[in-house]
């Protein structure tokens, strides 16, 4: 696989989640039990297999990227990139590096398979992306991008109204910091016109929602939110009191909501 140029240190662009921290952890973790079995059956429908070239934006902790280096087997290879990789392990058919989609080059026409998950969303540059990324496929090469539209995601049920509508300032005060950093929070139901616009054929958007209870990965993604962007939303009009109900809230045994919707999109770059 070609070598990716050594890029400079650079701030991550429009992302409100600062990577240096601990929080991470609990937020990959997260990440990697609420969504990698729907990312994974999605992957493994693009006919992902043995001798395949891969790149895997904003890996994580490389829950994906691993599971594409045991479909590729010893002749294929991933490469595995986030502008922070310290939490990436060593895998066998898997390489990683540091790496800004925003500003760092892609070999040309270098993948059959491009992969990013919840990346392009908090991207101002999406479009220019989208362009970088359509040229890092070989000729009929795959790319996938999940994404959240996070407008919907109802409460079902709560211990009482406060308790609802509590959830729900948080929710719309997540949204607010996204959309001040340069994120685009519906982009989910968004990706499949731009990827066409871009070049890109064969769409497939799928969507999907979950039942969100105490315990749920996906509602602890959110709790861990509350350490990780603590400043950002008390900055949006939270009190810290709030934000030390709403933990409350989202472990209560009553609340249930709806997750957000989130769209994974097959496109390919055309023969």
């Amino acid at each position: 696989m070609t070598q990716l140029l050594d890029p400079a240190p650079v701030a991550e662009p429009g992302y409100a989640f600062d990577n240096s921290s601990d929080h991470p952890i609990a937020q990959f973790a997260c990440l990697a039990a609420a969504y990698d079995p729907f990312t994974i059956e999605r992957l493994a429908a693009t006919g992902v297999g043995e001798g395949w070239h891969c790149l895997e934006i904003g890996a994580g902790n490389g829950s994906v990227a691993r599971w594409l280096a045991d479909r590729v087997g010893p002749t294929g290879r991933v490469l595995a990139t986030d502008v922070d990789i310290r939490r990436i392990p060593s895998y066998p058919a898997m390489t990683a590096e540091r790496h800004d989609i925003v500003h760092d080059p892609l070999p040309a026409a270098g993948f059959d398979l491009i992969h990013a998950r919840l990346v392009l969303q908090h991207l101002p540059q999406r479009r220019a992306v989208l362009d970088r990324l359509l040229a890092a496929l070989r000729p009929g090469g795959w790319l996938q991008i999940d994404e959240f539209d996070v407008s919907y995601g109802p409460v079902l049920l709560a211990p009482d109204a406060r308790s609802a509508e509590l959830y729900e300032r948080f929710l719309a005060a997540k949204a607010r910091l996204f959309e001040a950093a340069g994120g685009r929070v519906v982009w989910g139901r968004e990706c499949a016109a731009e990827l066409r616009e871009a070049g890109f054929t064969e769409l497939d958007p799928q969507p999907k929602v979950a039942l969100w209870q105490a315990g749920h990965p996906g509602l602890e993604l959110l709790v861990s939110h509350l350490d990780g962007l603590r400043d950002r939303l008390l900055e949006q009009g939270l009190t810290a009191e709030q934000l030390d109900r709403v933990r409350v809230v989202m472990r209560h045994p009553q609340f249930q909501a709806v997750s957000p919707v989130v769209y994974s999109v097959h496109a390919r770059r055309p023969r």
